[in-house]
């Protein structure tokens, strides 16, 4: 039987591509956004249009409405987790929350262990009260803090690492290749730092997989290995034939997009033993900066 999906967000990068698999695996789907990005489902969704910050849209938007399986792609608050919560009480099953690797303190290998959310004290605050990396670290521990704190509805909170791929609008990996191959500096700090990553692909799956499943609790996917800011380097260094110009001197313009300082990078052991497969990070990495110098060298 078809499932009816909810799903907040999904007009940007890998929640694009979870829409897509649902819509190709028959599911009934409506996406919920503040309408303000343009999607390519035609037909196949049911849009709602809400405002994250405002609970009467959400309230509005979900009345007299029921889902099996609700994925959150925009949650940036506690507050935020606690409006929809409430407006999905009786309404919905599962929730797949799009968490992050960052609820981690810096360091290497985390297990999900590393941070637990039953345990964390936590303001509940609108998202304009966080700011930076660790504005962004509260909001998405404390978000998780709220939608484990209640019994209704099976969650799962997936802590993804840097998420990497050719549809990437952030562009940080490009970055990197851009300057490499332009000659120009690239700010960092730490060159040692270490970061996970998982395929924009992988990402997809992995949400539309969970969906289906039974699993609750926390979890980490991605590529099995990191690498470190001067191995991603080297890497691009191999593939683009030109030497990287490094300074640690950090501007507007050179700053790189991974440079914070320190590490972040996760194990994946759980979800492999769950039977979850990811991408290989050198062939990915490998595919990617090939990809961008390719698309660098027709701009030029």
């Amino acid at each position: 039987m078809n499932k009816r999906v909810l799903v907040l967000g999904g007009t940007q990068f890998f929640g694009k591509k979870l829409v897509k698999k649902l819509i190709a695996n028959g599911e009934i789907v409506t996406i919920a956004t503040r309408g303000m990005s343009p999607d390519p489902f035609g037909e196949h969704v049911e849009r709602l249009i809400i405002d994250r910050r405002d609970k009467e849209s959400i309230d509005s938007a979900f009345t007299n409405r029921e889902w099996d399986i609700v994925y959150d792609q925009t949650c940036q608050s506690p507050l935020e987790a606690q409006f929809t919560l409430d407006a999905l009480t009786g309404k919905a099953k599962r929730y797949i929350f799009t968490s992050t690797q960052a609820v981690y303190e810096f360091g290497v290998n985390h297990v999900e262990e590393n941070f637990n959310p039953y345990e964390f004290t936590y303001e509940v605050k609108p998202r304009e009260q966080y700011s930076g990396y660790e504005g962004y670290q509260e909001a998405k521990r404390a978000a998780e803090a709220v939608l484990f704190s209640q019994k209704e509805l099976e969650v799962a909170a997936v802590r993804f690492p840097i998420v990497i791929g050719k549809d990437d609008f952030t562009n940080r990996l490009k970055f990197h290749v851009e300057k490499i191959i332009e000659k120009e500096p690239i700010g960092i700090t730490n060159l040692e730092a270490r970061f996970s990553f998982i395929l924009s692909d992988d990402a997809a799956s992995f949400l539309y997989e969970l969906g289906a499943s039974s699993f609750t609790g926390t979890i980490n996917p991605g590529c099995k290995k990191d690498i470190s800011l001067r191995a991603l380097l080297d890497k691009i260094e191999e593939h683009t034939g030109t030497k990287a110009k490094i300074t640690d001197v950090l501007t507007k313009e050179n700053a790189s997009p991974y440079s914070i300082g320190d590490s972040w990078s996760t194990n994946t052991n759980k979800a492999e033993k769950l039977g979850f497969t990811f991408a290989d990070l050198d062939e990915t990495l490998g595919h990617l900066i090939d990809y961008y110098t390719t698309e660098i060298s027709q701009n030029a």
